[in-house]
């Protein structure tokens, strides 16, 4: 039971960070990490899966080792939350509760990226 459970919650964590490369607002990161977290207590293929994901694979594996992302994930996951994110505000949101909400989730992701450790080294 406990296994299909996290199998399900991967397979959501993995839409949700698919999610977040498409909308930088929100960062795709730590959802992949949480994907691979629940595939590994369900699925040793899945979890396989991710860690020989060229796109994925390096941060699961600096994750898994050494609890860290590298400077170059932080800047990628920021920027591009900065920049859809603020375009989004400037030319595609009207309301000014929704530009304010657009402004939360890009703090709340920015802070999520930013308080994970950085990796001195790529393993």
């Amino acid at each position: 039971m406990h296994k299909n459970i996290y199998l399900l919650l991967g397979f959501l964590f993995l839409v949700v960070a698919g999610i977040g490369f498409i909308l930088p607002v929100l960062p795709g990161t730590p959802f992949v990490l949480l994907a691979a977290w629940c595939f590994a207590r369900s699925s040793e293929k899945w979890h396989q899966w991710l860690l020989r994901s060229e796109l994925f694979g390096p941060v699961i594996q600096n994750w898994e080792e050494n609890r860290c992302i590298t400077i170059r994930t932080k800047i990628f996951a920021i920027a591009s939350m900065l920049l859809v994110g603020v375009s989004s505000i400037v030319f595609g949101v009207d309301a000014l509760w929704l530009r304010g909400l657009v402004a939360i989730l890009i703090t709340v992701g920015a802070v999520t990226v930013l308080s994970i450790r950085t990796c001195e080294k790529m393993s």
